[in-house]
């Protein structure tokens, strides 16, 4: 089994949530996220005094799947939240030792 974990830009969270949904991924874990990496954060304007936003939102997503669809996850995440500007975030790929479907006591691949 595998966990994979994207960082994406918020506006981009329905579409993967679509094209996850388009190679058979049904369930995946949300999370709003705040970061920055080489993007380094902007500088804002408010009521006439400017301010340096050092984190950025970001959007969070965790999916865990059985090991032969690491591919197909990882490519459909990619290619939906790509947008060729900094900042468009990143995609990690764990080894996951153990799942338990809490309910049923059901393990592993089965828990999935």
């Amino acid at each position: 089994m595998k966990k994979v974990e994207a960082i994406i830009k918020p506006f981009k969270l329905d579409d993967v949530r679509e094209a996850l949904a388009e190679v058979g991924i049904t369930g995946m874990t949300v999370t709003e996220v705040k970061g920055f990496g080489r993007q380094k954060g902007h500088t804002e304007m408010y009521r006439g005094a400017e301010y340096q936003v050092d984190f950025l939102p970001k959007v969070k997503i965790e999916v865990v799947i059985v090991d032969d669809k690491v591919d197909l996850v990882t490519e459909a995440i990619i290619k939906t939240a790509q947008t060729g500007k900094i900042g468009d975030g990143k995609v990690f790929v764990y080894d996951l030792q153990q799942a338990i479907r809490i309910r049923t006591g059901e393990e592993n691949d089965e828990a999935l």
